[in-house]
This record gives structure tokens, C-alpha cells and sequence, in this order.
């Protein structure tokens, strides 16, 4: 295993993984967040022996310097240090293997870079439409009403006014409160585990780090900037994939990022393998889950 930074002739040192086969099938790993990190269990999709693993973590994510940073951090950026790295190493194609937000980064690189993409696996499709932001941030028609008590709380944390949430969310966590920006990212972040994990979520108590306030930022500037793209972007733009051999995989059961991006995904891209997994939900655990992603990077082994 050989680790190294990127420099993207910006602030940003971006952290970069090898291991596996270097003569093996190219796949770069794209985490979620925006605001999470690659983590050694990443590896376990993949087969070292047919699989060249790239693990990145992204801008101000995980091990890249300096954690937290906002300045140019935006997803063209992001898209552009993917191809920085595949000149870098030398790579002709890769496979592109995304889950979350990941799968967002995967999606709009392959729309930018489609001869540079061999085949792509997208789990948890986010597609970063308001639709989607709506979902998860809305008190009327979204997640808040299967979860009203955490939701409550979420609301109790944040300052009193007209604004929508993530306007409130934004104002505490980037406020100059010490006691406001913690219970804020506190109950932030119980929010967003509740919806990931659901009856598996345990409330976490514990005092907020320098490092979770980071993150939380990172998540709400990406938010707050509609991911820095075009409302429906995505969807708008799937003609140039048609040739990509493309599986996407969803949890049934996902609450955080619902069933419906994948299937508008696969209705824009006809030629995609669906795979709807009953008992899973938005996280990358559980046999259900595990199994199915690396039958997925078994079968394009064969295939690619």
C-alpha cells in the first residue's frame, strides 16, 4: 500500500491511497459526505487481486490538508483534482465506485469525463436536487415526519426566525456561540444519524469537537451553494453515460437518500443494472448491503 498527497495548485493537499493490484482494473472510491472520508474498510469492495484500489479523500476530508478548509472547496474542484489523479497515475480509464454524495461526484465526472470512465457503481444515489435537500430539511412533506421528536430538537437548537432551516443552520454553526454552534452541531448530526440508521441509532451526548464543527460546516457550505451545480443537473445531462456499463444499487429502506433518485436515475439511464435491495437502508454495512456491492465489482472484473 503506497499513500501520498495530490497538490491541486490550490490550499488543498488532497490524501491518496493505492493498494491491491498496480496492474490490476483502475477504481477510484468517491466517499460521501460532503464532509466524510475514505476509511481502511473501503477496501473490502474491491478484490486485491483484479483491482487497482484508488481511495481519495476529498477536499478538506479525512487525512487532506488543511481538514475543514472551505476556500476553493467546491465540487468543480473536486472533479478536477479526480483528473488531476488519473493523469497522475497514468490511468487510461477507471472504474468510478460512489455511494451518497459519492455517487453525485461519480455522476457529474463521468458527465465531464465520459471517455475517462470505464464503468461506474453507484450506491445511495444523491442526485442534489431541491427536491432532495427538501426531503431531508423540510417540516411540512419530508423525513422530519417520521422522525417529529428528533426533529423537534433539531429545531430547538437552532436561533428563532422566518428563515428555513438550513438558513438557521447555517447562522448558528458559522456564529461566534460557542454554546450555540455546539448544540447546533449536535443535534445535527443526531438528525442526520437517526435518518441514516434508524431503530440502530444511538443519541450521541458527548461533547462536540473542533473537528465536528469542521465537518458540519463543510456539509452546510456544500448545501447552502446547492452543491455548486445547475438544479437537476444530473438528470439533465445522462445522454453522454448511455455507453458507461453502470450498476446502481439503493437500500429500500434508505431514508436519508430514497429509492426515488436511483429509479429517476435508471428511467435516465435505461441501460443500468437496478439493483433495490429490500432490507437495506442508506449506509454501507450489513450483509445485504456488503454483498451486493462486491458482486457488483466481481461481475465488471469479468465484464470490463
Amino acid at each position: 500500500m503506497t499513500q501520498f498527497f495530490l497538490n491541486t495548485g490550490s490550499v488543498h493537499q488532497v490524501y491518496i491511497e493505492q493498494s491491491g493490484n498496480p496492474a490490476g482494473i483502475p477504481v477510484i472510491f468517491l466517499h460521501g459526505g460532503p464532509c466524510s472520508g475514505t476509511k481502511p474498510d473501503h477496501r473490502r469492495f474491491f478484490n486485491p487481486a483484479l483491482y487497482h484500489i484508488v481511495l481519495m479523500d476529498q477536499r478538506g476530508c479525512g487525512q487532506s490538508l488543511p481538514f475543514g478548509e472551505l476556500v476553493d472547496n467546491h465540487t468543480q474542484g473536486l472533479i478536477a483534482d479526480i483528473e488531476q489523479l488519473r493523469q497522475q497515475l497514468r490511468v487510461e480509464q477507471w472504474l468510478l465506485f460512489g455511494g451518497s454524495w459519492g455517487s453525485t461526484l461519480a455522476l457529474l465526472y463521468a458527465q465531464q469525463y465520459p471517455q475517462q470512465v470505464m464503468g461506474m457503481i453507484l450506491r445511495g444515489s444523491f442526485l442534489a436536487r431541491q427536491a432532495d435537500m427538501d426531503w431531508f430539511l423540510n417540516a411540512d412533506n419530508g423525513v422530519s415526519r417520521i422522525y417529529p421528536q428528533r426533529w423537534q430538537a433539531l429545531l430547538e437548537s437552532l436561533p428563532t426566525s422566518q428563515a428555513n432551516i438550513l438558513e438557521r443552520l447555517c447562522e448558528a454553526v458559522f456564529s461566534d456561540s460557542s454554546s450555540q454552534i455546539e448544540n447546533a452541531v449536535r443535534e445535527w448530526q443526531n438528525w442526520g444519524g437517526q435518518v441514516a440508521l434508524g431503530n440502530a441509532y444511538q443519541q450521541q451526548d458527548l461533547a462536540v469537537t473542533e473537528r465536528d464543527i469542521l465537518q458540519v460546516r463543510m456539509e452546510l457550505h456544500y448545501a447552502r451553494n446547492h452543491y455548486f451545480i445547475a438544479e437537476n443537473q444530473i438528470l439533465e445531462h445522462c445522454a453522454v453515460l448511455q455507453d458507461i456499463p453502470t450498476i446502481i444499487i439503493h437500500g429500500q429502506q434508505d431514508l436519508t437518500c430514497p429509492l426515488e433518485a436511483s429509479w429517476q436515475l435508471h428511467q435516465a439511464l435505461p441501460q443500468a443494472e437496478l439493483i433495490i435491495l429490500p432490507n437495506a437502508g442508506h449506509i454501507a454495512k450489513g450483509e445485504e448491503m456488503i454483498d451486493a456491492l462486491v458482486d457488483a465489482t466481481d461481475r465488471l472484473a469479468i465484464t470490463l
